[in-house]
């Protein structure tokens, strides 16, 4: 079980446009660094840094092929996360009547932001 600050640290690493993008194709199955290069649009040295900080913090791993390195998942953490990325939400929470302590006040309704 991730701890707090564990999940934390696995949060900020993958908190970037890439990294998501690169985690995505990984939930569909192995890749290989050309195979990122043909939809990223970014050069393979950028492609294997982002690569190898996600491979240093425990969230993916890779097998060599001949002269190809195949990457894929190894975090169960990071299938459940991606899931509750792509969720559309189209409603906020309720709001609540009052103050559950004091039991006055009212919410006002929507406020100017």
């Amino acid at each position: 079980m991730l701890s707090s600050g564990k999940k934390i640290e696995l949060l900020k690493i993958i908190a970037h446009p890439v990294r998501i993008t690169i985690l995505e194709e990984l939930a569909k199955g192995v890749k290989c660094v050309s195979d990122f290069e043909d939809f990223l649009e970014l050069r393979q040295p950028n492609i294997s840094q982002h690569l190898s900080l996600l491979r240093e913090h425990g969230i993916v791993d890779y097998y060599v092929d001949g002269r190809l390195r195949c990457y894929f998942l190894v975090n169960p953490f990071v299938p459940d996360i991606l899931k509750l990325l792509r969720k559309d939400y189209h409603q906020t929470l309720s709001r609540p009547a009052c103050c559950p302590v004091t039991r006055k006040g009212v919410y006002p309704g929507d406020r100017k932001k």
